[in-house]
């Protein structure tokens, strides 16, 4: 396990490479938190950070996080030790690559009311007004599932898969491999059988 720290100074670094410094806000930070630790959850069953995080008006956020760096309000937050990222273990860093890919580009506002219509930060606050505050943790299984969403959205996304599926299908078609006949609702099995 790693600490909201190590989390966001990953991505504190990783918008500094991208030419990104000035997107890299709190609540930006707070977002990334969060796909980060429903993806970790959707991976490996257990969380990525110990910390809470709470279903807050502008979306989901790390409490300790947040008052980390609540000092910089909406501005850029601080660039860290550049050796910090030396302690985060390979498969975390892996993820976190993930996430950023998958987000890194987006502003933070946008990033916000994507997690207004995601399952975890809805079930939590429970029918509350949209300016309504709120500290209601978000489930780990909620976030779990929404994890496993996000790896299909990452996984579609990348340019390899549309070239990898054309061609598992143009080889599948070639080779006669269709063992018996696709049923209705099938295709998804027969997809998968394909690749396996």
């Amino acid at each position: 396990m790693v600490s909201y720290l190590d989390v966001t100074n990953y991505f504190i670094i990783r918008a500094h490479e991208d030419g990104l410094a000035s997107t890299m806000t709190n609540m930006k930070a707070q977002k990334l938190l969060y796909y980060s630790q429903s993806l970790h959850l959707a991976l490996f069953s257990k969380p990525l950070v110990d910390e809470q995080i709470q279903a807050w008006r502008l979306g989901p956020v790390c409490p300790p996080a947040y008052r980390e760096y609540c000092k910089f309000e909406a501005e850029q937050l601080p660039f860290p030790e550049r050796d910090i990222l030396g302690q985060i273990p390979k498969d975390v860093v892996d993820l976190l690559e993930k996430v950023w890919q998958h987000c890194g580009e987006r502003d933070a506002f946008d990033l916000s009311r994507e997690t207004h219509q995601e399952l975890p930060w809805i079930k939590a606050r429970n029918g509350l007004p949209p300016d309504a505050r709120s500290t209601e943790p978000l489930l780990a299984s909620d976030m779990e599932e929404l994890g496993l969403q996000k790896l299909d959205e990452i996984e579609t996304a990348s340019p390899i898969y549309k070239q990898a599926v054309s061609i598992l299908l143009e080889d599948a078609f070639s080779a006669n491999t269709i063992k018996s006949e696709v049923k209705q609702g099938g295709v998804r099995d027969w997809l998968n059988s394909l690749l396996v």
